[in-house]
């Protein structure tokens, strides 16, 4: 598949950090995962992540959503210093938004309200909520959908209302963690394009992982390729691919997107 990305951002028009990793370590028992990494995400970036399994990518999601603390180091978010915030305080101060690799949504109930639930959590105005959730059915076209429960929609179409989901509460930072696996070639694309349009129409700053790499590259300003517990290379999609340690600990030489 071909770059779909028709522009990347290469000069911000600001260049403000909306998150930002300062010197974290993080160990698992006496494993060490992040070795003082260090990692800034721009406002209105969409940045990816690859690696390895075993990484660390899931837990820099962690870090970042509060789900874990790092052993040593800050997390700071919109210039604040988070480190020692609760998750709930991180989603509603900070507009967190996390679309995980697996659930995110109850499969007993219908895509309307799955919708419903998740909006009454963060909206208190009855009215509000319905112009919120009809925003999100147009803006994702579930016109058709919204009777149907979401253990009887196709795996893409799940992938849609989680992140569907994830936007009700307006996040100026969105983390999807393997939006693309296990899904077709038409299915991936959709999603792309809805990231894209998140980043121009929303001005949501994005941070993906997966291990879809062509795709992933394919969607984003910059990637960074991460092994032993640190950043080894960063840069647009091109530089990473020749990047000699990123070849090395992750592409091989063989790689390329096009």
């Amino acid at each position: 598949m071909g770059l779909i990305k028709k522009f990347r951002i290469k000069s911000f028009k600001s260049e403000e950090t909306i998150v930002e990793l300062k010197n974290t370590s993080v160990f698992y028992n006496k494993r060490q995962i992040l070795n003082n990494l260090n990692l800034k995400v721009k406002k209105q970036e969409i940045l990816g992540m690859l690696g390895p399994n075993g990484v660390g990518k899931s837990t820099i999601f962690n870090l970042i959503t509060g789900l874990k603390n790092p052993n040593f180091g800050e997390v700071v978010i919109q210039g604040i210093n988070v480190t020692n915030l609760p998750i709930n305080e991180r989603f509603t101060k900070f507009k967190l938004g996390l679309v995980p690799q697996y659930g995110g949504l109850i499969h007993d109930l219908s895509m309307l309200d799955n919708l419903k639930l998740v909006a009454e959590i963060h909206i208190r105005q009855r009215e509000l909520r319905e112009q919120k959730i009809n925003k999100i059915v147009s803006q994702f076209e579930f016109e058709a959908l919204l009777n149907i429960k979401a253990k009887h929609l196709s795996g893409g179409q799940k992938k849609k209302l989680v992140i569907a989901m994830a936007l009700i509460n307006d996040p100026k930072i969105l983390l999807l963690d393997e939006p693309f696996a296990a899904l077709d070639i038409l299915t991936i694309r959709m999603l792309q394009e809805i990231i894209l349009n998140l980043q121009s129409t929303e001005e949501i700053s994005v941070v993906i992982c997966d291990h879809q790499a062509r795709d992933l590259l394919s969607c984003v300003d910059r990637a960074i390729i991460l092994s032993n517990g640190k950043v080894i290379a960063s840069g647009s999609p091109n530089e990473v691919i020749s990047n000699q340690a990123a070849k090395t600990e992750y592409f091989g030489d063989e790689f390329n997107i096009n």
